[in-house]
Formats: structure tokens, sequence, C-alpha cells
């Protein structure tokens, strides 16, 4: 069919035999626990886009996911599910679908191994193909696809009716005469139906994009269109780009769709709205998307992503526990998972959510997951943060599995012969996995031989003191552990100790020993104490961790940490939210590898740097920031049970960042309500849904651009109620790019929303 014809043209898969056997389809084992194992046929449809599956509810409104939805596949049984309800035999007939956001996974059995690789091999390469989409096509195939919705009766042509239904769909609501008059504009023919050179008019009128006319028309100065030194003007005048000549050569013959003008090294319209689709085109520096920061500095130099509870995928009181958690935080880049461990039935330690309703999940079978997925995506260290209730036989256990489960890449002795006087780096422990716990003696014990007690006591993790604490009246004493000399020794440089002051930490406490402080307690030192904290932070590590009482799995903010210095801030990463956000944009840059080098000030103690007090620190590079938000493209329909319900788009601007830099503007919202006039309905087009106009320019003072985040949301303006989300973009100030850009847009849970984004002109000047 042509829309099959259109993703191989678009993809370059014609003749691929995985693509085939997913068009054709085939019956597969749907697996849901030892009783409910049921066989229902699978298929791509011809979209290329959507997978279908038959159903037994005979009501069912939507048997269909779509590919956009798939986070990952996975060949063999790695899910809870498939390990639990079926038999080691049939691992090579396994696969589980792993769906973004809450979604459940889809655990799968094929009736042979070949299949099963059939459907992984032909899966993988549709999600592959599909992310790697640039936005342009995205946004053609979206609109192939609403097309495909309001065409009925799938007879490639559109009717007036048709031609309603297809504007709802993507977001423009018109009245009757409007949609009349749009129809017969394109009708040439007269037939009562678009199609064929009909529907391509129907299409450019509804892509013109008056600013992209402005820009072009300003620096097309060659026959009407763009020629390479153009091209170049204008890459240098708008885009502060540092291009050659040969530079914008090599972009037009890559791009230009035209044959006629790539062979004259000209760059159409069309070619120039595609600099905008492509990474040198985006608002985020393609510059900062590889590892590109200096990793061979120590550990505690760097802010590191980290999560708190990570076994838990909801909230804090009745949720599941899940390896599938931890496979999750380790696949956005997470680089410090916790594991809270209790004594389990039959000597087997679990781990879950202690004095709770949480279910629980064996300890062996979240380190089997960590071995799998440590490394995935980033070859960074992992740290594994341990809050241990165990018994000694359980603990032994414990190091027992770490030991022989994680092999090499386990962490067991200091790196080198000599005992060290600072961690070491991230590019020293690639793809090494260290334990952060309780040690029964100093670290130099591991090269002078000095014998430990197998057994002695020491404190509890102040974590798990504070959960004991909430749960008295009257402020116990200090708790103590039995600690088992085997667990003991894995904790190389990452040991637990009581905070009790800066002063007595510059004293006593050692390079390789970290400080814990719930969130209230940081907050606290850094509104109080920033200066120091800053400058503890320069040589000792410290963690961060949510407040007890946020059994909702909701976060803090994690910005006030970050300018204190402190490396290992714990969120919940089960819970999307603007903390979350914050944190993503904070991690986006240096390959997303979970590792940001901290700024020189808080690293040398050369540098007075107080976060609260700026006046002693005159080296600072101020900017001024303007923001001009132009427009936006694209945007997703809210309410899709409601056909006639259109957003009424407002944009945010949000500085994240030391107090004297935060700061928040906002467009005023767009009305769909608005009416205009039969001679400027196609211009009123573009200030609706579908693509909303602003042209509002905004300004910021940025004191301390090294630890400045900006962040773009999208809301649904509603009067009477809060604004609906829309869409969002975080991203640190210095990895902005200058000039005309797109802004992608995220959902809530951070994966991208396909073809919709915002246009921006973005200038920073020095103060």
């Amino acid at each position: 069919s042509k829309k099959v014809y259109l993703f191989i043209y678009l993809h370059g898969l014609e003749g691929d035999v995985d693509l085939q056997f997913l068009l054709q389809g085939g019956e597969l084992t749907k697996v849901k626990s030892d009783s409910w194992q049921k066989k229902r046929f699978y298929r791509l449809q011809e979209d290329c886009e959507t997978m279908w599956h038959e159903s037994s509810k005979i009501f069912r409104k939507n048997n269909t996911f779509s590919i956009d939805d798939i986070d990952s596949v996975r060949q063999g049984r790695e899910s809870e599910g498939l390990l639990k309800y079926t038999d080691d035999s049939l691992e090579d007939c396994c696969f589980s679908i792993i769906f973004k956001g809450k979604r459940k996974n889809l655990d799968l059995m094929a009736s042979s191994p070949e299949e099963a690789k059939l459907w992984v091999s032909g899966l993988e390469k549709v999600i592959t193909h599909m992310d790697n989409l640039n936005t342009l096509h995205h946004f053609l195939s979206w609109i192939i696809s609403c097309m495909r919705k309001a065409d009925k009766n799938g007879d490639n042509r559109m009717t007036l009716k048709e031609l309603k239904h297809f504007l709802r769909q993507i977001n423009v609501e018109v009245d009757d005469t409007h949609a009349t008059m749009l129809f017969e504009k394109c009708d040439t023919s007269r037939s009562g139906t678009l199609e064929g050179d009909e529907i391509k008019q129907f299409y450019e009128l509804l892509t013109y994009r008056e600013e992209i006319e402005v820009i072009y028309g300003k620096y097309a100065l060659t026959d009407g269109q763009m020629s390479a030194a153009n091209l170049l003007t204008f890459l240098k005048t708008e885009q502060m780009a540092s291009w050659s000549l040969e530079d914008a050569e090599n972009f037009i013959e890559k791009h230009e769709p035209d044959q006629t003008a790539k062979q004259k090294k000209h760059l159409t319209k069309d070619g120039f709205l595609r600099y905008f689709s492509q990474k040198e085109g985006s608002i985020f520096n393609p510059e900062h998307q590889p590892v590109y920061q200096d990793m061979s500095q120590p550990l505690n130099h760097y802010f590191i992503s980290s999560s708190h509870n990570t076994y838990l995928m909801e909230d804090q009181l009745k949720g599941p526990s899940s390896t599938e958690a931890y496979i999750r935080a380790l696949s956005k880049g997470c680089r410090c998972v916790e594991l809270d461990i209790w004594d389990g039935p039959d000597g087997e330690p679990l781990i879950y959510h202690g004095h709770t309703l949480t279910s629980r999940v064996l300890f062996k079978d979240v380190i089997k997951a960590i071995k799998d997925y440590a490394f995935k995506a980033s070859e960074y260290p992992v740290i594994l943060s341990l809050e241990n209730h165990c018994s000694v036989q359980q603990q032994k256990l414990m190091a027992h599995y770490m030991i022989s489960i994680l092999g090499s890449a386990l962490l067991t002795h200091p790196l080198g012969n000599e005992m060290p006087s600072a961690l070491p780096s991230p590019q020293e422990l690639k793809r090494r996995i260290l334990v952060k716990g309780k040690r029964l003696n100093k670290l130099d014990a591991a090269f002078n031989n000095n014998n430990t007690e197998d057994v002695d006591s020491v404190s509890e993790e102040d974590e798990a003191a504070e959960v004991k604490e909430s749960d008295q009246k009257t402020k116990p004493k200090k708790s103590k552990i039995k600690l088992a000399k085997e667990l003991s020794d894995l904790v190389i440089y990452c040991k637990s100790v009581h905070f009790n002051s800066f002063e007595h930490a510059k004293e006593k406490q050692a390079f390789y020993e970290m400080a814990s402080f719930k969130e209230s307690k940081a907050k606290t030192l850094a509104d109080n104490s920033a200066s120091a904290f800053v400058h503890h932070n320069m040589d000792k590590l410290s963690r961060i961790y949510p407040a007890g009482s946020r059994t909702d799995s909701s976060n803090y903010n994690p910005v006030p940490m970050w300018n204190a210095g402190c490396q290992i801030v714990a969120l919940n990463f089960q819970t999307p939210c603007k903390q979350m956000d914050l944190n993503q944009g904070r991690f986006l840059p240096n390959g997303k590898c979970g590792y940001i080098l901290k700024p020189e000030f808080m690293r040398n103690p050369d540098f007075l740097f107080d976060p609260n007090n700026l006046t002693k620190a005159p080296w600072l590079r101020r900017k001024t920031l303007h923001i001009m938000v132009i427009s936006a493209q694209q945007l997703p329909k809210l309410n899709k049970d409601k056909p006639k319900s259109i957003v009424d788009p407002l944009v945010r601007v949000e500085i994240y960042g030391v107090a004297a830099d935060r700061a928040s503007q906002q467009t005023p919202h767009i009305n769909n309500n608005g009416k205009c006039s039969d001679e400027c309905f196609i211009t009123c087009l573009l200030f609706i849904g579908f693509n909303p106009t602003w042209n509002r320019n905004f300004q910021f003072i940025i004191n301390v651009p090294e630890l400045a985040i900006v962040r773009f949301e999208v809301e649904d303006y509603d009067t009477a109620s809060a604004n609906d989300f829309i869409g969002q973009y975080t991203l640190p100030f210095t990895s902005m790019q200058y000039g005309y850009r797109r802004v992608p847009l995220l959902t809530q849970s951070g994966g991208i929303i396909p073809s919709a984004g915002l246009f921006v002109h973005i200038m920073a000047l020095d103060n």
C-alpha cells in the first residue's frame, strides 16, 4: 500500500525480511500468570507505526499500541513475569515488550526460538528507525497517520466531513464556513473530494510558516534560493556558528531534497526547514551530546545521577518492588541506586521498604539485573547504596551474591598498590561497581593486612535511623547493628559515616568516608552554611535523600543541593515531576553518562563561592539571556475523547539555579475561539492549536551560568482549573545554542513527543 511504501522509502527498508514478517504477523502466547497464558494474534499495521492484537474482550475499543510507546524489546526470560511463570527450557522462545511510562510489560512467548528472534529483530529495527526519523519525517508520518484515521472508508480521498475530522485530529478547530472555504480552495477539480495534488496543496497550506518565510527570504539572495555562501552568512550572523563554506556545502549535499538545487549547491526553503529538524538546528549543543568533559578528576568533583528507593515502581507504602525499576533507572543513566535489604524467609535476603506493605523482591535477582544493565547506558561506575537491615548470616550471603554474580566488575580492593589519598576518577573506575555502606575498619587495612573481627557492631545508616525516629515519639539512641566482615570488606571508596559538623568532618573524616543527609538537614545547611557545604564537597562525597514523609514518592527540589556542591542527590525516579525534569536536564549533556563535572569554583579551594551571597565572587561571568518564543508546531491533542477539544496553549520559560537567578516568565495563552475574517483565514490557522505564534521576548539576568538550568513548559490554559501539561524541555544554560532554534518537547515521563516543538530565538550577552 501507499502507506507501507512511504515508510519503506523513509527508512530504506525495501525488501526487508523482518519488516515483512511483522506486517504478516503471527500467533504469540501472552503470559500473565501460571494459569493465564493465552494465544493471541499480533501484527504490525500498514502505517508501520502501530501494533494490532486480537482480544477476547468483545467491547474493547482499542486493540492497538503505538511503536512510539515501546521503550525496548528484551529477548529471553528477562522480566519477573517470564522468570516466574515459564520454564527454563523456554528461554529462547520468550521476549518482553517494555513500554514507556507506567504501563506494564507485555510478556510473550513464540512457538520457536527462530520465530522469537524474528519478532525481536523486527521490532527493534522498526523502533530504531522510528527513533532515527528526523523531525520533518516524524511530522510527515504523523500527518499521514491522522489522514488515515480521518479517511474512514480507506479510499485515499478526503471528503469535506473527513477534512473536518482530520483538522480536529491535528488540533485545528474551524467552523463549517471556514472548513468549506479551505476545502473549495484545494478542490480544484470540483469533484467534491480531495485527492492527489489537491491533498498536496492542502498539506502545503497547513505547513506554511510565516517565520520561516521571513528568515529564509532575508538570506535567499541567489535566484530566490540560498547559495552555500548565503547559508554560511545566515549561520555566522544569526546562529553564531563557526562553520566553513565547506561545512555549508556538505550540509546542502546531505539534506537538500531538490536534486537540481543540490547540483547548484543551493538550499531551497524545504532544505532550510530541514536544518531546524537536524541536531545542527536544535537548541541543544550537539558538541555536548557525546562525553566531552574531563573524566579523569576525583569522583567527588562530579554531580552523579542518583536514585532513591530504586526498587519501588510507585509509592512508598504499598507500591510494587521490582527488578524492572532498577533496569529503568540504569537505562536512564542513573549511576547510584539504592538497595533496602531485610532478612527474608529460607535465608534469602529481600529488598523492600521496611515497615510498609510494599511487595518484596529477591536481593540476588536485583544484583543479576544490575549486572545485566549497569553499563548499557553508560560505561562509568555504578554505586550500590546499601541500607542493610539483615542478620549477619544473610549479610554473608549478600556478599557472596555480589562477588559471584558481579564478578570482576565489583570493586573489592582500592586501585593501585599503595594507600591512596583521594578518590579515583570515573575514567579509572569505568565499568566498575562500588558498594556504599558501613565498614568495620579503615581503608588502609586493605594494604597492611590488619585483622578485623569477623563480626562487630556499627551504627545504623542515617536513613534507617530516621525511619525508626519517625516511628517513635521521643528521639531514640543511635541504633547499632552487627556487621559481617565479608560485607564490610566490599565497602572501599564509599564508607558511610554520620555527619556531625563541617569542622569535625574536616578534621576527622577520611576522603573515602561520606555522609548522607535527609533533605531538610541538607536544605538547612545549604541555606545557612552554603560556603562551608561547597568546600566540604570539594574533597568529600555527600548523599541527599527525600524525607520519609514523602510516602507518595514525591521529590524535593534538587537544585539547591547541586548549588551546594552535593554530588549524590537521590530522587524518586519512578515519579514523573518537575524535579525529575530538572534532573534529566542536568544530566542531558556529556553523553547522558550520569556524571557532570562540577564548575571549577566548586572544585578549587582558592575560590570563595557562596551561592547565597554572590558579592564575594567578582570572577563570575554574568550574562543577560534574551529568549524570544516565536511559535510552536504540532502540539498534541490532550483530550482525545472529546473530538472538538482544542488546546489553548501558552509557553512558560523558567530559570533554575542560585537564588538570584530563579525566574519565570510566560506568554499569553492563545484562545482557539478567536474569530478571523475570510480574507485572513489561512493566516489564522497559524494562531490556533496546529502552529500557534506568540513572538514574545523575555529577558533574564544569569549570575552563575554554570549552575543555571533553563526549562520550557507548554500548557493548555484552563479558566476553571489548573492548566494541563502539554510538554516540556529542560537543559543547562551552558548547553544552549544561540540564534533561531527548535526546542523539542518531552512527555511527563521524559519521552519525546514526535514532531511537536517550539521555535525560539536565543541570545546571551556578557553583562
